[in-house]
């Protein structure tokens, strides 16, 4: 046995599961390292099975991190995510394999890419309206988007967070709110507005929906992808743009949505610490980015 597949192991089912590191966490590291190992694989001719630590050098590791920006047409940040997994590994290995501490640490060393810092992204108050009206309400799956689109951009509820949401995650009349659990394992209760509860309420009667249930279901009840949600948006702002054009020149994404509400709160005179709490930012500074993006 090579020394990656134990290390491999057991930083999936002892060193994540130690750490409370959320499912998505777990489920981003594991694509990155099928990306890796499929890299290694054509790079050194080896199998999978057949790889050490040693044929994961620094040299190999970069050429990785070019082949995902270049290749794979991967931003920035997401190549910055693959080195953050990447570094977790092989910091998890230092404690297991002395005898390749010169491999591990130049892998260690290897800096994550700066990348300029743009304005974020939302939608005005016109291109909500035309989006949002944008699903044929006729049709179950109209009225599912639709429900979906007004949702995110009142809650600013990560992509993750609506498509994992049950029918028992939402109340309805006076404080109505949904519970979430998200990023970092915080849970949260985001308020709805009595239009949206209604609307909400409405369409998981239509349904006849159980407890259990997602909110928002794929074909069959089961739960939505993160890809189909974007597939949605996606979908929806090319015929928004048909009655506002405007929407057509930004790259409308369901995290645009979460600027967005966060944009509306901001408008509206909420102080920072409250924008921050009903987002799940850990700390204000993250929501430094929306007054840099409307100075006004």
């Amino acid at each position: 046995m090579t020394s990656l597949a134990p290390v491999m192991e057991g930083f999936f089912t002892r060193r994540l599961i130690q750490r409370r590191v959320s499912p998505h966490t777990i489920a981003s590291y594991r694509d990155c390292f099928r990306l890796l190992l499929g890299y290694a694989q054509q790079t050194t001719g080896k199998q999978p099975a057949q790889l050490d630590i040693a044929d994961l050098d620094a040299e190999l590791i970069a050429g990785f991190l070019d082949h995902l920006e270049h290749d794979r047409a991967a931003g920035i940040s997401t190549c910055n995510l693959r080195l953050t997994a990447i570094r977790s590994l092989f910091s998890y290995a230092s404690l297991n394999c002395p005898d390749h501490q010169a491999t591990i640490q130049r892998v260690l060393a290897i800096p994550p890419k700066r990348r300029n810092h743009t304005l974020v992204a939302y939608l005005t108050d016109a291109e909500v309206d035309a989006l949002l009206a944008a699903p044929d309400r006729a049709s179950p799956l109209g009225r599912r988007d639709h429900a979906l689109l007004v949702v995110a951009v009142q809650t600013g509820l990560r992509v993750s967070e609506l498509t994992g949401l049950t029918c028992a995650d939402v109340t309805y009349g006076i404080g109505a709110n949904v519970y979430t659990t998200g990023k970092g394992r915080k849970d949260r209760r985001t308020p709805l507005t009595p239009s949206t509860a209604r609307l909400l309420q409405a369409w998981v009667r239509q349904r006849n929906a159980q407890r259990d249930d997602p909110v928002f279901p794929a074909i069959g009840e089961r739960p939505m992808s993160t890809d189909a949600v974007e597939d949605l948006v996606d979908k929806h702002v090319r015929s928004a743009a048909k009655t506002c054009p405007s929407i057509a020149a930004k790259r409308v994404t369901p995290h645009t949505l979460r600027h967005t509400c966060a944009m509306n709160m901001l408008h509206g005179g909420i102080d920072q610490a409250t924008i921050a709490l009903w987002l799940g930012h850990a700390n204000t500074r993250a929501t430094d980015i929306y007054i840099h993006a409307d100075m006004t």
